[in-house]
């Protein structure tokens, strides 16, 4: 954030300025909103988000930390119409019209984003007939859509938003598959509907995956592959098929080719489920062989191994802080993975794949670098933060609307009570463009879902 626009004496006062801001971002939301009318009208199940009411608000006194790298002690965050206005130094004036929260003590952090989730599609309670995300009925389904499984009424989607500051999410079919199916990015609103969750202009994202869980899965009724070198020639293969369609007029839908295509004409991104360095290694080859480019390998145990390949490709790790052992391709993961990959400049995202987990990325943030600093590697607190916001952001394809506290941006917004990264801090409120979506100091503000209406641990919030 420039600053100096807040105390230029061209703009005369901070209500001037704010006045261009606002009136920029009612332009650019009238050019979203006729946008996304016309892809509601050309684009299958399409989003139908429209945010919830907010007012303009001033975060006063805060330690601010931007998703960016920066910090700003006692400082004010600014946002009206749904937008950051800006993050400033305390004292300034409040214009007019604005609700004032005291943020003494306390951080502000952007919204939490989880790029690895399965909520909706395995929601809870977790049984059979919940059971939704991995279509593993052949090892290549990029025909399916998991938006087409995702139940809205999930309470895992509450208790991510009350106990996590999770604002946006990525919803990805199970990794069963070589190529599970789309993704989809969800705004962490209550909705009737998926489409009511859908993150307006996100990306769809493919899943693939590779390595023990599709051998395994298939492998075991005796049909290929069975093998890592079965996982490639399958998935080569598809490649193959899915370029001839590519080049070919297309005129015959093929729900299946139709999604390949979309990766290879850069639309739709690559997310990868990849444990070991060397079949990671070898999955960027396979990248470079069909022009297509892996955005995200993820859970990527090893990604410290080959930290350098994962730079020069601009591909992030997605992991979690210290998962490791739980089956042989897991057995080389170190809790000091994440410092190891930051520190060599490569991209680092801390995800969940939990519907526990997604309640406490600050925390699993928080013990990676508290890893890498006992290895000497120190990370910042407000670099660790783009772990969990802004670098999952670049990574579904959104970082131009949210992930940061950027001016202009969505109201996607955390007051913590304390540190982010403490064990003891706890959301206190939760924005979502520009709208408070959960206040623990008030439980009327405390989203609950129709399922869980009447039923013992309705709300769950501790």
């Amino acid at each position: 954030m420039n600053q100096s626009f807040f105390r230029s004496p061209l703009a005369g006062s901070i209500t001037a300025a704010l006045a261009v801001t606002l009136l920029g971002a009612c332009a650019s939301s009238t050019d979203e909103q006729a946008r996304s009318t016309r892809v509601a009208s050309t684009v299958p199940y399409a989003s139908t988000y429209s945010a919830y009411p907010g007012q303009p608000t001033a975060l006063v006194g805060a330690t601010i930390f931007d998703g960016e790298g920066g910090r700003i002690d006692n400082g004010t965050v600014l946002f009206a119409d749904g937008r950051i206005v800006g993050t400033v130094p305390a004292g300034l004036a409040i214009p007019a019209g604005y609700t004032r929260i005291d943020g003494t003590g306390k951080f502000v952090t952007p919204g939490v984003i989880d790029i690895h989730s399965h909520l909706g599609d395995y929601p809870t309670p977790s049984v059979d007939a919940h059971s939704d995300g991995n279509e593993a009925t052949d090892p290549t389904t990029p025909e399916v859509w998991a938006e087409h499984s995702v139940w809205p009424q999930d309470p895992g989607f509450s208790r991510a938003l009350a106990n996590g500051g999770v604002t946006a999410l990525q919803i990805l079919p199970g990794s069963a598959n070589l190529t599970g199916g789309r993704s989809v990015t969800l705004k962490n609103v209550p909705s009737r509907t998926v489409q009511g969750m859908k993150f307006p202009g996100a990306p769809y994202g493919m899943k693939m995956a590779c390595g023990e869980n599709p051998k395994r899965v298939y492998g075991g009724r005796g049909r290929a592959p069975s093998t890592r070198m079965g996982n490639f020639a399958v998935n080569r293969q598809m490649w193959l098929d899915a370029q001839e369609y590519a080049d070919g007029d297309r005129k015959d839908r093929d729900l299946a080719k139709e999604t390949l295509a979309g990766v290879l004409d850069g639309d739709i991104l690559i997310h990868n489920h990849c444990y070991r360095a060397d079949e990671m290694a070898l999955v960027l080859d396979m990248a470079k062989e069909f022009g297509y480019k892996v955005t995200a390998f993820h859970h990527a145990v090893e990604s410290y191994k080959i930290a350098d390949l994962l730079r020069e490709a601009g591909t992030c790790s997605a992991i979690w802080a210290d998962w490791y052992g739980f089956k042989m391709e897991a057995y080389d993961g170190i809790p000091e993975n994440a410092a190891l990959v930051q520190n060599a400049g490569a991209c680092v995202i801390i995800h969940s794949d939990d519907e526990n987990g997604i309640q406490r990325l600050n925390q699993e943030a928080a013990k990676a670098q508290a890893d890498g600093r006992r290895m000497g590697i120190d990370i910042p607190d407000e670099q660790v933060v783009s772990w969990f916001t802004l670098n999952a952001a670049r990574a579904m394809g959104i970082a131009d609307v949210t992930g940061s506290l950027r001016q202009g941006k969505m109201a996607d917004l955390v007051l913590w009570n304390g540190n982010p990264l403490s064990v003891y801090s706890r959301p206190e409120k939760v924005w979502i463009d520009g709208a408070m979506m959960f206040d623990a100091m008030d439980p009327k503000r405390r989203p609950v879902s129709d399922f869980e209406l009447g039923q013992p641990g309705e709300g769950d919030v501790k």
